[in-house]
Parts: C-alpha cells; sequence; structure tokens
C-alpha cells in the first residue's frame, strides 16, 4: 500500500508508486487534499468520505482526512487483504530531526501501519523552501529518487524488516542518482531555530506565521547531517518505545510523590530491565 500526506495527486506519490509498482502489487490510499504537517491525528469528530479517481494512470482511493486516516481506512475496510508493506511519500520536503519526524503527516502514515503490525517505511525528499507546502506546483523530478526507494521496498518485501527495526524513515536529497552515498543514520534532535512572525490584518488586529530558520551544523552521523551536509541519503532505522528506563532518580521522584500524598511508603518500586 502506498499513501503520503501531500494527496493523492502528488508528483512524490505518482513516482514511488509507479516504481514499486514494477517489483509488486500497489493499492493507493491518501488524502484527497495535501495534509502536512498533520502528525498522526486521526478524525473521530465527523464521518469520512471515500472517493475513486484515477491520478496519472493510477487508480486511487482518497480519503477525506488525514494520512492516519488513510492507512486506517484503507488496512481495516478499503482492501482486500492486509498489505505486506506501507509505503508513505515521497514527500515534498525532507522529514529529518524528531523536529520534522514528530509534526510529519509522512511519517505518521508510517507510524499508524507499524502500529498496527505492517513494516512501513516513510520516504522524504528535500526540495527547494518556496515549494515545500505547493504540492503539484513544483516542477520537481522525483524519478530518481523513486527507483531508489522501490529498491529498498523491493528488499524489504523478500527479506523483512531487520531484526529490531520497527519502521524506516528514508530522505533524500535534491539530487540523487546511482552514486549518491547511502548512510545509516539515527535521528538529529532539531532542524530549525524557530520563528513566530507577527504582523497585522487591514483592521490592525495581530496575525501570526510560525516557521523556522534552517540550522547551519547537525550532528555527525545523524540524518539531518547525511542530507543536508554531505548530499546523502538517509536511512534511520524506528522502533515505537518512546518510554526512557526506569532509574534512581525517577524511583526517588516516586517515593517522594507517594510520601507527600500520603501513599504506601514501603510499596514495591517498579522495576524495568
Amino acid at each position: 500500500m502506498v499513501t503520503n500526506d501531500d494527496g493523492v495527486q502528488s508528483e512524490g506519490m505518482v513516482a514511488l508508486a509507479k516504481s514499486i509498482g514494477r517489483y509488486a502489487a500497489v493499492s493507493i490510499v491518501g488524502p484527497d487534499q495535501p495534509q502536512s504537517a498533520t502528525a498522526l491525528s486521526l478524525t473521530f469528530h465527523k464521518p469520512l468520505r471515500v472517493s475513486r479517481l484515477e491520478v496519472d494512470g493510477l487508480d486511487c482511493y482518497a480519503v477525506s482526512g488525514s494520512p492516519g486516516d488513510s492507512v486506517m481506512i484503507g488496512v481495516n475496510s478499503l482492501l482486500p487483504r492486509r498489505p505486506d508493506l506501507v509505503a508513505s511519500g515521497i514527500n515534498y520536503g525532507d522529514n529529518v530531526t524528531f523536529q520534522d519526524i514528530l509534526a510529519s503527516g509522512t511519517v505518521a502514515a508510517a507510524l499508524e501501519a507499524s502500529l498496527m503490525g505492517i513494516p512501513a517505511i516513510a520516504f522524504s525528499m528535500e526540495v527547494p523552501e518556496e515549494t515545500i507546502f505547493a504540492s503539484g506546483q513544483t516542477g520537481v523530478n522525483f524519478s530518481k529518487a523513486a527507483a531508489i526507494a522501490a529498491e529498498i521496498v523491493r528488499h524489504l518485501l523478500r527479506n523483512g524488516m531487520p531484526r529490531g527495526v520497527q519502521l524506516l524513515n528514508v530522505n533524500f536529497p535534491s539530487q540523487v542518482d546511482s552514486k549518491t552515498p547511502i548512510r545509516l543514520t539515527t535521528i538529529e534532535s532539531r532542524k530549525y531555530k524557530d520563528k513566530v512572525l507577527v504582523r497585522k490584518d487591514p483592521r490592525g488586529r495581530p496575525y501570526y506565521w510560525l516557521w523556522g530558520e534552517r540550522l547551519g551544523t547537525f550532528r555527525p552521523n545523524s540524518d539531518a547531517h547525511a542530507v543536508h551536509t554531505e548530499r546523502a541519503i538517509s536511512i534511520s532505522p524506528m522502533v515505537l518505545g518512546l518510554a526512557a528506563l526506569h532509574n534512581e532518580e525517577l524511583e526517588k521522584l516516586r517515593r517522594d510523590v507517594a510520601h507527600r500524598i500520603g501513599g504506601v511508603k514501603n510499596d514495591s518500586p517498579v522495576v524495568q530491565k
């Protein structure tokens, strides 16, 4: 199953689906409109609609919701059977660093699939800043990145997800070819220095634009360093567990709070191995 957060008519999704289609049967289920930066949101407050349309010769299901909605509906209702793998992308703009990943609808679609126990990959590509929210108007060529993405998918379909990995976050620099290096990376923390632009509307009332200024340097061996400094393809293995290990300082917190609220003083601590 191929999905994304830019909408089913995006060039990146079409290129990815066609490239994977050389090796596997592909079903396309994605948002009917761009859903960038929606993260792992699900629609519970209103009904969703699904329409079928043809995009560049491909049969697509277009969902009136988020990328997460698309995966949930696709897997549980639309597809004739559970997909062997979910590929999300190729996104307009790279999704490197936790700052991007936690907001990304592209990565969220892969996360939703992974939560269902389905191997999943998110694919994103660096594009000029001014085109990031201009899906369908960019002229960006995704064909070479899509061909490489399809080889990654082909390997996973044949061999399964690497041991200990639940999903992959893959990012391409803006220019890729057969000689572009591939790096296994860890995930950097931040990509941007936060910016809030305050302006006034014609009636003098303030309004706000949220944006960010990309940082100049990144930690070596990180996803951002690979894409933006080395001009390499970044493959970041991910797991779903976000919990930190228990330690003595946390146990002290537990004891102190239990004591202050009158809890049992001698209760056994929870030990995580």
